[in-house]
């Protein structure tokens, strides 16, 4: 793995890890489980560089699940009222880069078909394993937006945290057969926060009981 693909990867990864630890603290504090605006912030950038990193690491099952919850954290984002404060050159930027890509890796098929899914480096059924958790982690957002548009607020309901261990799980193990230490780093760190939101969310539920 080159300098450049690692240093991109390791950044998304600090992203992704700083918006962990910011929710968890704040969560902590609160004594109850929190959606703030900071968590959704590190989100973008971090999905941003992960879809760039999975792009140069030819891994496909990195970029179906970052090109879903991008849009989810720019919903989120919308939600909190933080979305329109961004210059529009800037939004239009975050908004387009994700589908243009897409777009453009569509177009040639078969050139798609090759990098991604025939790839030496990754046997098919390791890019299915993959993507499957990454689907399955990305699902949790997919989750999180519905819940959160039906209440009208940006909320971390309990079945998200269920849903990020599964997916955690599944990710870690790919990361291993992949020998990739982003992955692996990055939903290590995850999994103690998602166990421990649980937990302060069946905590506030019993005070209130």
């Amino acid at each position: 793995m080159s300098l450049l693909i690692l240093s991109v990867g390791l950044l998304a990864q600090a992203c992704f890890s700083a918006r962990v630890l910011i929710q968890w603290l704040l969560s902590e504090k609160k004594h109850e489980v929190i959606s703030p605006t900071l968590f959704w912030v590190f989100s973008l950038i971090g999905s941003y560089l992960m879809f760039y990193y999975g792009w140069l690491r030819d891994d496909f099952s990195i970029i179906v699940g970052q090109f879903i919850s991008f849009y989810v954290y720019v919903g989120n984002l919308r939600l909190k009222g933080v979305w329109k404060r961004i210059p529009h050159a800037v939004r239009w930027l975050l908004l387009l880069t994700p589908l243009a890509a897409a777009i453009g890796t569509l177009r040639d098929g078969q050139h798609f078909v090759d990098i991604f899914l025939r790839n030496d480096d990754i046997p098919l059924w390791m890019v299915v394993f993959g993507t499957v958790g990454q689907v399955v982690f990305t699902f949790r957002f997919v989750y999180q937006w519905l819940y959160s548009s039906r209440k009208n607020v940006s909320a971390l309901p309990p079945a998200f945290w269920w849903i990020s261990l599964a997916g955690s799980c599944i990710i870690v193990i790919y990361g291993v057969l992949r020998h990739d230490p982003i992955l692996i780093l990055g939903q290590s760190f995850g999994f103690v926060s998602y166990v421990r939101n649980l937990m302060i969310g069946c905590k506030k539920k019993k005070i209130k009981a």
